[in-house]
């Protein structure tokens, strides 16, 4: 099982990417989340400047937001930095990138063309956009020679996706493996995830563990209020998390339930995430149940757990390493 490391794109990122790499995580994946943080490619690229082995890449990058082309040149700029086998793509199609700007995740059947054309321009080829051909004219001397080819790896988690997934020889993003997923042929399946190793005698109502595994366990509160598909009343305080969204506007509400996102307790999560909610959060655990989960994750078909430390962040990345016996 490999273990990886994810982060929202702050300033501190840079030097925590450093640290990751000292405490021997394998991928430091960083978040496309410009509404929320800071960007993701320049991000990726300071901390490529103060690493020598961690992977590096995009968890996920969201192809909406950005011209293909765009794109294409940042993923040449990030291999240029620090070659091909550090480089790593997630890309998504937007559960928070899209929804914390009130737009709704890009439409299933339109985002493998977007992957599509992002991979061509990087093979060197060239593909027509708004029209017209494309292709990277950027010189030997002004980006690494095409054709680049790194992996991909795709946020999605129904049939047609894992499916799409394995035809496009791209492994898979998720935040909890479905019991009835099939990740047969893929060879890569990320669990995305948090928590906190609790200290002695600290439990799920403990007000340290609240405040830093709360931001993961919030976003499953927003994410389930938008599916709409009921499991959101499984919840603790699902009726009054509700309430307190339906009293803000509905044109400005994505601004209310994104704020804060994997990051703080935004107001209205304060209201609702206590204790009971942890179990949202599969790595809010002590310390010596830390290898079990993760032997139990291997058995559903993850080959990789991509942990993001919340709260002190340095504390979490070393708690988590040394529960997980990294080096």
């Amino acid at each position: 099982m490999r273990i990886s490391v994810a982060f929202p794109p702050i300033p501190e990122t840079p030097d925590h990417i450093a640290l990751a790499e000292e405490l021997g995580y394998e991928t430091a994946w960083v978040y496309d989340t410009p509404a929320l943080q800071l960007d993701v490619w320049m991000v990726l690229a300071l901390a490529a400047t103060r690493t020598k082995r961690i992977r590096l890449g995009p968890g996920v990058l969201i192809p909406s937001l950005r011209h293909p082309m765009v794109t294409a040149s940042a993923i040449a700029t990030l291999v240029d930095l620090v070659g091909q086998e550090r480089v790593v793509i997630g890309a998504g199609t937007g559960f928070t990138g899209r929804r914390a700007m009130g737009q709704k995740p890009l439409k299933w059947s339109e985002f493998p063309r977007m992957i599509d054309e992002i991979q061509a321009l990087l093979k060197g080829e060239t593909v027509m956009f708004d029209g017209k051909p494309i292709s990277m004219l950027h010189w030997d001397s002004q980006a690494p020679q095409r054709p680049i080819e790194v992996p991909w790896i795709l946020g999605v988690n129904g049939p047609r996706g894992l499916a799409t997934a394995g035809e496009m020889g791209c492994g898979v993003f998720t935040s909890r493996p479905r019991p009835d997923a099939d990740y047969g042929g893929l060879t890569d399946v990320i669990l995305l995830t948090s928590g906190t190793v609790m200290e002695p005698g600290e439990t799920v109502d403990s007000q340290r563990v609240i405040e830093t595994a709360g931001p993961w366990v919030s976003v499953a509160y927003h994410a389930f209020l938008e599916q709409k598909d009921g499991r959101l009343e499984t919840f603790p305080n699902a009726s009054e998390f509700v309430k307190l969204v339906e009293q803000v506007p509905e044109d400005e509400r994505h601004l209310h339930v994104h704020a804060g996102h994997l990051t703080n307790l935004n107001a209205i999560d304060r209201e609702v995430v206590v204790g009971e909610s942890m179990f949202l959060s599969p790595f809010t655990i002590h310390a010596p149940d830390v290898p079990e989960r993760i032997e139990e994750m291997k058995k559903q078909g993850v080959t990789e757990i991509a942990f993001q430390p919340m709260g002190d962040i340095e504390r979490e990345m070393r708690a988590f390493a040394q529960a997980a016996n990294l080096r």
